[in-house]
């Protein structure tokens, strides 16, 4: 309490005393506006150069609508944009390679984003992992110029689809395999599929065209093969054989037995329509199960009806595997479509 002195003829006058070590210091901008602590924080972000960071990252798409953001539905764009956010204070667009749909799941799609950070753009990933859900890793990431776009940049992608062949289905496979339990002849399947390589119009295997201004694509490599069952999950196609294509040669491609009841169905293009590789799956099937041959499948190729091509196969057996940034592929372009 501040002491007085006696003052004739009136009443006691304070006497100045100590100021309180707890009292708003007036010299103090942040002491008189409570904004300016966050003022200062903007700040001082603006003194971090901004980074474009390129994360490769890998989820389990079963519970989510895709990766585009949605009003009332959780989406993978979501959950990299609140992570973010929750990491960096910023609100920031996130970019992606593809827009894998509702189910879809990803070994390698990579993502993109540009923010002003002082984490090293290569411990940036594992910064951001405590602030994403337990079914989305951040395998990686780095920095990149900031001309860099996740979608855009690319020169090819790869994508897998993953059947279940066993005669029962392992319960662990579910939501992450299609599941067929009639034996399929492989080999035919991936005769059959050496007709689709190349540069095509694949409307016939595309879902409501038209969605892009062009249905002409150009796929590199596409095979069918026996696996075992984590070799249908390795994040990279399996190396490439002698005669260039991707994986082993037909001639390599084992039969059923016990331990390879994993088929899979991968396929490199510049890109990819709505459904694309679903529908060519959808379609393969048929000839795996003796219904059609490879003439067949080159007649609904050039016939161009959708309604001709075989069913869409389930999303839950479809990983984005691979996005191709630094290498074009032998002769190809060096742009893709998405």
């Amino acid at each position: 309490m501040a002491e007085t002195a006696p003052q004739s003829g009136g009443p006691p006058v304070p006497l100045p005393s100590d100021p309180d070590p707890s009292d708003p210091d007036p010299s103090d901008p942040q002491s008189s506006d409570p904004q300016s602590a966050d003022l200062v924080t903007v700040s001082a972000q603006a003194l971090v150069p901004e980074r474009n960071i390129r994360l490769r990252v890998a989820y389990d798409g079963t519970r989510y609508f895709g990766w585009q953001v949605q009003a009332e539905s959780p989406t993978l764009q979501e959950v990299f944009e609140r992570g973010v956010r929750v990491l960096t204070g910023q609100s920031v667009g996130v970019l992606s390679a593809g827009r894998t749909d509702s189910g879809v799941h990803a070994l390698g799609q990579v993502v993109s984003v540009l923010v002003r950070t002082p984490i090293p753009p290569s411990q940036f990933g594992r910064a951001l992992q405590p602030h994403l859900p337990p079914d989305v890793v951040v395998l990686d990431s780095c920095e990149v110029p900031p001309a860099f776009h996740a979608t855009f940049s690319a020169r090819w992608k790869t994508y897998r689809y993953v059947i279940d062949n066993s005669p029962v289905a392992l319960p662990f496979t579910q939501n992450r395999a299609w599941a067929l339990r009639r034996p399929l002849d492989v080999p035919a399947m991936h005769e059959a599929a050496q007709r689709l390589v190349g540069r095509h119009d694949f409307r016939c295997f595309e879902t409501n065209w038209p969605n892009k201004a062009t249905s002409v694509r150009t796929i590199h490599d596409l095979r069918v093969y026996r696996t075992a069952l984590w070799g249908a999950w390795s994040p990279m196609p399996p190396a490439r054989s002698g005669s260039g294509s991707m994986g082993p040669a037909l001639a390599d491609v084992p039969g059923v037995s016990g331990a390879e009841t994993f088929v899979c169905l991968e396929v490199t293009a510049d890109g990819f329509l709505y459904n694309m590789v679903r529908s060519i799956t959808g379609t393969l099937i048929n000839v795996g199960r003796g219904r059609w041959t490879a003439a067949d499948i080159e007649r609904i190729l050039h016939r161009q009806n959708r309604s001709l091509a075989g069913s869409t196969a389930p999303a839950c057996g479809l990983y984005l595997v691979h996005v191709e940034y630094d290498t074009p592929w032998p002769g190809a372009p060096a742009t893709v479509d998405e």
